[in-house]
């Protein structure tokens, strides 16, 4: 019997009426496991995956290949986006035994949860070098029945193996006790922007070749690089990855919001899928592209990604979705792209300018239909009327789409994915002069705190339908920190600055194992698998350590924490020569060091004006120093205590915990800065 029809994850929904038994992780399988004597199937995937829909309709949907999971495995089926812990285990072990990993993930376990095969993607019959997924199951179950002691001893060797690399990382590596007198080298920020404009792609923006992500965390440090060193060519190389992304196909002309990656170097054809992280960390990039150009056309996008945001991404109690599917009637992209023909009936005599405009073809500009990307030539050339024009073409074609089939949303609420948009919203709201940007995202954050509270585990990792479930794993609570102390900036509420340090406080009891300086992934009362990972790669997501590395120095200098400023210290320490070694793969974390190792100042406004301060601080230029504001006496605060003054307005410069005297006047402050 399949056991998913109670879930609330829609990609387990999605595979509620598959004729497999599919069961939901969980203790109940891995009994029935081992009173059957069976391997175990962990099947990982989530609801916008391509690959994963398309393993599905030929494989988990057809009765024939159903028969024979069921009678020689137990099947449980995984959303990643719930699990985290769960598929960065088995991904780590699927990458050790193939060399490569990927969603679908398919991995095969002993009933005690130890792998000891597994793979991505199986067509439903030997096809490019691959064997079929019903020649995976025979091989496998076979293997195991009949090599059992084998089965166990390779598995519990490859656990051994995994916990072995995850204890010898970076941060094992190095004695972190010498931070304290530790000197970085006066030219390591521009030699690490070096080798970050080495690996760009000079010509059509971003990094590397196809595929290609928007890799946000390099534009931010190289955009950071340029306001605290002038270099041009770091803002050349943003602001062309900006460009190239918001011409491209990856970005939706029509609607707005950005598809998770490009597969070619060239923007133009995306996985289609929109992902509420991207759109949060390109929301926050564009926003600060702005503030440093005053570019209206960096503007537009933030606005138009925003409205997306608004239409279809937002529930009533004002939560954020995760994702939109890339596939509708079983087509990847269909939603998106357009058939020449079909264009020129709806747009009749302005369809040869349109079709100019957005390099549309006969025979269509990608798999015999057409994706809307645009070039520098014509975007250069658009005239006032012309643009007048082109909104008035993207209306008629935007409700013309909206009458056909919409990719499915994943309307689940994940704690993290949302504070990653409620900081963008703020900064948007800063940039932009955007006070309604402001009100989002204080209704998403009192949503937040208020759906996902948890008296056991303080707050829950994701929420749907007035249902919170799942402990907090770290980067949701790091990347919450991270989005009260911006709010409680923009608005002068010292409230969210006193819970982003009580949810600090609650991380370093919980998440804190082994003496290491390096954060655990998963809360240590709630262990799922074998190895609590710490996570330090900045991919997709901005690492869980890279931000408590920020957050921590950042509460420090407001709460006066010596010991977490000597921790975020001992962190970045830990971590120096792989940021010299592999800028691109720990760009969030470059960004931190960038900071600190540059003459980084503490900014504190207090006064009846403060606000109005703030905001003229970061429209006179873009501001990368940690920054608070308060519009009235505060003793809760260490670092404002006793610095209101009735009726005065105050600038205090400070560094290193030692504040000049305050400044009346903002030009005499940013002389200081």
């Amino acid at each position: 019997m399949n056991l998913l029809q109670s879930e609330t994850s829609p990609y387990l929904l999605q595979h509620a009426n598959n004729p497999v038994h599919w069961m939901p992780w969980g203790e109940q399988a891995f009994k029935k496991a081992l009173a059957e004597n069976k391997p175990v199937l962990v099947s990982i995937g989530y609801s916008s995956c391509h690959w994963c829909h398309v393993m599905e309709h030929e494989s988990f949907e057809n009765e024939e290949t159903a028969t024979l999971m069921n009678n020689l495995f137990i099947n449980i089926k995984v959303d990643r986006e719930e699990y985290p812990d769960i598929d960065h285990m088995y991904m780590d072990a699927v990458q050790a035994m193939t060399g490569s990993g990927g969603w679908p993930l398919n991995v095969f376990l002993t009933p005690d949860k130890k792998p000891f095969y597994g793979g991505t993607y199986f067509p439903p019959v030997r096809a490019h070098g691959r064997a079929s997924w019903k020649e995976v199951l025979m091989n496998v179950s076979q293997y195991f029945t009949q090599n059992r002691n084998d089965v166990d001893q390779q598995a519990f060797k490859l656990v051994e193996h995994l916990k072995q690399v995850s204890s010898s990382d970076a941060f094992k590596m190095v004695e972190t006790k010498g931070s304290e007198e530790f000197q970085y080298p006066a030219d390591i920020c521009q030699k690490i922007n070096e080798k970050i404009l080495a690996n760009a792609d000079k010509e059509d923006g971003g990094f590397g070749n196809a595929p290609k992500f928007p890799s946000t965390f390099s534009i931010k440090f190289l955009l950071d690089h340029y306001t605290l060193f002038n270099n041009q060519d770091s803002l050349q190389q943003a602001l062309l990855s900006l460009d190239k992304m918001m011409m491209g196909g990856i970005y939706d002309q029509l609607g707005g919001g950005f598809a998770r990656y490009s597969t070619d170097k060239f923007w133009i054809a995306p996985h289609f899928e929109k992902m509420l992280y991207d759109n949060a960390l390109l929301i926050e990039v564009y926003a600060i592209a702005f503030s440093i150009t005053k570019n209206l056309k960096y503007k537009a996008i933030v606005d138009e990604t925003i409205a997306w945001l608004l239409r279809e991404m937002t529930s009533e109690e004002f939560g954020f979705y995760s994702a939109i599917d890339a596939d509708s009637e079983g087509v990847e992209g269909k939603f998106y792209t357009w058939g020449a023909e079909e264009l020129k009936t709806i747009l009749q005599d302005d369809y040869t300018w349109f079709a100019s405009y957005y390099q549309i073809e006969d025979n269509g500009n990608w798999e015999h239909t057409n994706i809307l990307y645009t070039t520098y030539e014509h975007v250069g050339n658009l005239s006032i009327e012309h643009k007048t024009k082109l909104q008035a073409l993207h209306q008629v074609l935007f409700e013309h789409r909206k009458k056909r089939i919409r990719p499915i949303t994943d309307d689940k609420i994940l704690l993290g994915w949302n504070a990653l948009m409620n900081k963008a919203l703020t900064i948007a709201s800063t940039y932009l002069q955007n006070e309604a940007y402001l009100d989002l995202a204080k209704k998403n954050m009192n949503f937040l705190m208020r759906a996902f509270e948890s008296d056991r585990h303080l707050l829950y990792h994701t929420y749907k339908k007035g249902t919170a479930k799942i402990p907090a794993y770290a980067d949701d609570l790091a990347y919450t920190i991270d989005a009260l102390i911006c709010l409680g900036t923009a608005t002068a509420d010292v409230s969210f600055l006193l819970k982003a340090n009580e949810i600090m406080k609650f991380v370093d009891r919980y998440y804190v194992e082994d003496g290491n300086p390096m954060y655990s992934f998963t809360n240590t009362q709630f262990s799922q698998v074998e190895i609590n990972k710490k996570e330090i790669y900045d991919g997709a997501l901005p690492s869980t350590n890279s931000v408590l590395c920020k957050v921590l120095k950042q509460l420090a200098y407001i709460f006066q924490h010596d010991e977490w400023n000597q921790k975020s210290n001992d962190m970045l320490f830990a971590m120096n020569e792989y940021l010299q070694k592999h800028p691109l793969s720990f760009a969030r974390w470059c960004s931190e060091l960038q900071k600190n190792t540059s003459q980084f100042k503490e900014v504190c406004i207090v006064g009846p004006d403060a606000k109005k301060i703030f905001l003229q601080f970061n429209t006179k230029k873009y501001y990368a120093n940690v920054l608070f504001i308060t519009t009235h006496k505060e003793e809760d605060i260490a670092s404002l205590k006793g610095k209101y003054q009735v009726g005065e307005n105050l600038i205090y410069v400070c560094k290193d915990f030692t504040c000049l005297e305050p400044f009346r006047d903002i030009n005499s402050a940013f002389v200081e800065i």
